[in-house]
């Protein structure tokens, strides 16, 4: 603790404040020589050295946290040297992230709704357009993985991928767009993953990769309303756009809320469900859970829903390759991916197919359909 004869009053502490932005929190003795003759401290040298034990913790930035400390004592085990690691606090993080959309989608005029469909359409089928990890943003390079990818060829294909979809699936009354997370490649200016923070392959800025999903997203659903009565949309948290993914589904919740077609699924938590008739399907992107324990984790979320549903199947994605399993309680799919492999996917021995589904649901029969479709069928 500080010394008594000198308190941290608010002016200290915003004093000490502003020389660990100058000088770092690492290099303690330097904030600490910038006050030593400073008129509000006023310390004798017994007292200048007590501060160097001092522990700052309490006047760190708000919306920061210690992650670690390395301290370097003499003989006599008096502390000579002290350096403090500290990172932003991801909850305060994602807070001020939810300020930050709530200001934006203030902003944002909703379209006008659009006219509905003609023909006749199946009110008891739904069509599921499953994308996941596609990774819009990601740089890859034929000659090290075999296949290229950057933002316009990644634009180009998932509005080709829906164009060859809704041609060719049935003719249903509501279909589920579901993006199971990982649209976005990176969260942030900086081209690195969220929590982990490794760096990334990318072929664009983040502002670009921005406006562009906000375009393919948004020409999406449109597409969709040509030919679908409702559109139910499921824009999942992903490990590498968690923040991402909350103003996108902020965002659309505003541009489409006065389209009562358009069914924006703003669930915070990265568990989402829609229900349709005895059918009940949830979404995961698979980075908390995986098919293995995701079934358990989903009923305790939505037992009513689960209660009441007699054909029940759970979707994810994340590892990029195509997986199934039936439990006592669901059908669980792991699905691959329309992207390209990267160079960390390459490197360390990911392979797998690239496709993506249409899946078609009965509201009394649970799956009764799906359509296949890779990247060499739409072109």
């Amino acid at each position: 603790m500080p010394n008594k004869e000198m308190p941290l009053t608010v002016e200290r502490k915003r004093l000490i404040q502003e020389a660990i932005r100058e000088h770092g929190f690492t290099r303690k003795f330097k904030v600490i020589e910038h006050f030593k003759n400073h008129s509000l401290f006023q310390m004798s040298d017994r007292n200048f050295r007590d501060l160097i034990t001092f522990d700052f913790e309490d006047i760190i930035d708000s919306g920061h946290v210690v992650k670690g400390r390395s301290v370097l004592k003499d003989a006599e085990g008096n502390i000579k040297l002290e350096w403090v690691k500290t990172s932003a606090d991801k909850d305060k993080v994602l807070e001020a992230t939810k300020i930050a959309v709530e200001e934006l989608t203030a902003t944002i005029k909703p379209i006008k709704p659009t006219k509905k469909p003609k023909g006749k359409l199946n009110k008891n089928l739904c069509n599921q357009y499953t994308i996941t990890d596609y990774h819009i943003g990601m740089l890859a390079i034929a000659e090290e993985s075999g296949e290229d990818w950057d933002i316009e060829t990644a634009e180009q294909l998932i509005i080709d991928w829906f164009s060859q979809g809704i041609k060719n699936s049935p003719k249903a009354e509501t279909c589920v767009f579901a993006q199971i997370g990982d649209f976005l490649h990176f969260d942030s200016i900086d081209p690195v993953t969220p929590s982990s923070g490794h760096v990334l392959d990318v072929s664009t800025r983040y502002t670009c990769l921005v406006r562009i999903a906000i375009r393919v997203i948004r020409k999406i659903i449109l597409m969709l309303l040509k030919k679908y009565k409702t559109v139910q949309v499921v824009l999942a948290e992903g490990n590498h756009d968690i923040s991402s993914s909350i103003w996108l589904r902020e965002a659309f919740g505003v541009f489409f809320e006065d389209e009562p077609r358009v069914i924006i699924d703003r669930t915070m938590s990265p568990y989402y469900c829609f229900e349709f008739g005895s059918t009940l399907l949830f979404y995961h992107h698979g980075h908390k859970k995986n098919i293995s324990n995701l079934d358990s984790t989903l009923v305790a979320m939505y037992k009513e829903q689960f209660g009441k549903a007699k054909y029940v199947y759970a979707h994810s994605g994340h590892y990029h390759h195509e997986h199934k399993k039936e439990t006592n309680l669901m059908i669980l799919e792991q699905h691959p991916t329309l992207s390209a492999k990267d160079a960390y996917s390459v490197r360390g021995g990911y392979h797998s197919k690239r496709n993506a589904k249409i899946i078609t649901y009965s509201k009394e029969f649970g799956e009764v359909g799906r359509l296949t479709i890779s990247p060499e069928m739409c072109k």
